[in-house]
């Protein structure tokens, strides 16, 4: 049985989160590989916005820090002491944050300080790359149509 952080009858009914259907998988949590975790949360929360979530110690030896992008129903999760979650950092590749106006969503990076590339045309489908400090790698993607 998994725990929940409140009891269940002091859950709000509409705590903010959608209900999982049944049948249904929902990626909601993607475990990024770090060397520091305070260097990568900062270059996460405050050079890319994510949202601070979650930062816990729960057990001696173990930290959780969890992040989100504006607007994204998944999260990123930076973790030490869980060997479940055990990778060398750096290994993360082409995640992708869909963006709207991609010109934008790079110029504001840059603003921030993300080393980030030129925006490449990809047959209508539009890219600029970036890591993070310990080069995990991702991508800005745009889809007109979307």
């Amino acid at each position: 049985m998994t725990d929940t952080p409140t009891p269940a009858n002091e859950i709000p009914k509409d705590s903010g989160n959608p209900p999982v259907p049944p049948g249904k998988l929902l990626l909601e949590l993607v475990p990024v590989p770090v060397t520091d975790i305070e260097r990568a949360k900062a270059f996460y929360q405050d050079q890319l916005g994510f949202r601070l979530d979650v930062d816990v110690n729960p057990k001696p030896g173990i930290r959780i820090v969890q992040l989100t992008p504006p607007g994204s129903a998944c999260s990123i999760t930076l973790a030490e002491g869980l060997p479940t979650l055990d990778m060398p950092p750096g290994t993360l590749r082409g995640l992708h944050l869909v963006v709207a106006d991609i010109e934008a969503s790079r110029a504001e990076l840059v603003e921030r300080g993300v080393e980030i590339s030129e925006v490449d045309d990809l047959g209508g489908v539009f890219y600029a790359y970036f890591a993070d400090p310990d080069g995990n790698t991702w991508c800005l993607q745009h889809m007109p149509w979307r």
